[in-house]
Order: structure tokens, then C-alpha cells, then sequence
């Protein structure tokens, strides 16, 4: 079922994305920037058991926030695929600072979700300082990339269409890697044995490799949209 389920949430969410930009633009993709930041950062605490591996959820959201830099590099600028990770990087400051002002409020007597939502998010700070530095980090250096190899193509072959499948996987994989590794075990090093994050670290990458090849058509499709709908 978890496996299923992981499938689903690919198509879904990548779906979102094109919809998001088919609908409103890079407007719509800054907007699932700020989506995927949050929503990610909450799953990630969850801890499932699916293809065979240990992996956390928050895997396919955090890869539709490569894709949609990847996108908006590809077809807006570079300036914009920065700008989006900048706002995921302010929206996730902006809600440790509100997330955690909840508890300084004293709860009704009738309340009943003040423990649940204390149990949830009161390792939230941790998670997200260490998120908000492997997201700069990866995702700055996965732009970076993506437009290093762009123009390493278009130099060595004289168009700046071809090879859009090289640039995409060769920044994202890359980036990728570091972020399994840096994130598992700046988020989770003394909650788990090391043995157990290394597994996570790698089966989140397995994840990763799966999820960005699967983005390359996303992308080619995001192209289209552009040529089409949004010029």
C-alpha cells in the first residue's frame, strides 16, 4: 500500500506542479515553492516502510522543489529559479517563528490538540534550521549547475534546447546526493543509530534518483506549456 500510495503522490504532486504553471505561471510556482517547503518539512518527521527500504516522507516534495527551480530555470531565468529558493528559505523562517509562538499561549481547559500539536512540531526548529541550510545550499547549488552545464552544451554544440535532459539530471542528482546525506543526519543524528540514517540517507537518495528522472519529462512538458500558454 505504501508503495502505491508513493506512486500516486509522484503523479500528484508533479501534476500540481505543471497545473500551478499552466494556470498561473512562475507565480504558480513560487506558490508551490512555499507548498512543498512547509508541507515537506512536516511529512519528513514521518518514518515509513516502502520498496524494501526505511524512508522518511517529504522525499517526493522536496523533488518538486527541484523541479520547479529546474523549470524556472529552464524557462524564465536563473534569477527566478534564486529568487524561488529564497522564498522557501523565508517562508521556512517565518514559520518556525510562528509555529513556535504557539506554545507560549496557555491552553483552554477544553482544549484537546495543544499535546498532539506540541508533540509534533516541538522538534520542528531542529528539522528546519537544519532544512533551511541543506535546502540553501542544494538548491542554490543545483541553479548553479543547471545553468553551468547549459552552457557548457550549448557552447560544445551550438544549441541551447538540446541536451535539456542532461543539464536537469546532471544538477539534480548531484544536488541530491548532498541533500540525502546532509539533511538525514543533520535532522536525525542521536534520534536514530548511525546505521539506521546511512539506510535512510541512501534509500532517500534511491527515492531521489527515481523522482528526478522521473522530472525530466516534467520539465520537457513545463517547456511546452511555456511555448504554448505562457510566452
Amino acid at each position: 500500500m505504501n508503495e502505491l500510495l508513493l506512486i500516486l503522490t509522484l503523479i500528484i504532486e508533479f501534476g500540481a506542479v505543471l497545473f500551478a504553471y499552466r494556470l498561473f505561471g512562475k507565480g504558480g510556482l513560487y506558490a508551490m515553492t512555499a507548498f512543498c517547503t512547509i508541507t515537506a518539512n512536516i511529512e519528513v518527521m514521518i518514518l515509513i516502510h516502502a520498496f524494501g527500504m526505511e524512508q522518511t516522507l517529504g522525499n517526493i516534495l522536496f523533488a518538486a522543489s527541484f523541479a520547479i527551480t529546474d523549470i524556472l530555470s529552464e524557462n524564465e531565468s536563473k534569477k527566478d529559479a534564486n529568487r524561488a529558493v529564497n522564498l522557501g528559505i523565508f517562508i521556512s523562517v517565518f514559520f518556525i517563528i510562528v509555529s513556535q509562538s504557539w506554545f507560549l499561549y496557555t491552553p483552554s481547559p477544553a482544549d484537546t490538540a495543544s499535546p498532539a500539536i506540541r508533540q509534533v512540531f516541538a522538534s520542528t526548529p531542529r528539522l528546519m534550521l537544519v532544512s533551511i541550510a541543506v535546502y540553501a545550499v542544494t538548491q542554490k547549488l543545483d541553479v548553479w549547475m543547471y545553468h553551468k552545464w547549459w552552457s557548457f552544451t550549448t557552447k560544445k554544440f551550438g544549441d541551447s534546447r538540446r541536451f535539456l535532459w542532461l543539464r536537469n539530471n546532471a544538477a539534480t542528482l548531484t544536488a541530491q546526493l548532498i541533500n540525502s546525506f546532509l539533511f538525514n543526519f543533520g535532522a536525525f543524528y542521536g534520534t536514530y543509530p548511525i546505521p539506521v540514517l546511512i539506510g535512510i540517507s541512501l534509500s532517500s537518495y534511491v527515492i531521489y534518483i527515481v523522482t528526478s528522472l522521473c522530472d525530466t519529462p516534467v520539465v520537457y512538458i513545463a517547456r511546452r506549456i511555456k511555448e504554448k500558454y505562457n510566452p
